[in-house]
């Protein structure tokens, strides 16, 4: 009797393709369209995407507060006096230009 027979061909098949089939879903979830380097690349983008929102937030927010500084119900004349300075090229007399 011969006691190290070699495995049957059916069962390496089988063994060879659960292997096969058990690295493509692994390589599927690392690497594909919903893997963990996918969701860290989203991640990051929304990030970036929440620091650029934030900063057009505080544009708005800027721009809200000069408008209303400089609307008919508020008038900050420090600001009109700059902003028309600004805009005519105009200085005071009493004024010194740096550039």
């Amino acid at each position: 009797m011969n006691r190290h027979s070699r495995p049957s061909l059916g069962s390496l098949i089988y063994f060879l393709g659960a292997i096969l089939l058990g690295l493509y879903f692994t390589f599927a979830a690392v690497q594909g369209d919903y893997g963990v380097f996918k969701r860290a690349e989203v991640t990051a983008e929304g990030k970036k995407l929440q620091q650029d929102l934030d900063a057009i937030k505080a544009q708005v927010a800027r721009m809200e507060n000069l408008t209303h500084r400089l609307s008919d119900t508020y008038l900050d004349l420090d600001l009109l006096d700059e902003r028309a300075r600004d805009v005519l090229g105009m200085i005071r007399a009493d004024e010194i230009v740096i550039r």
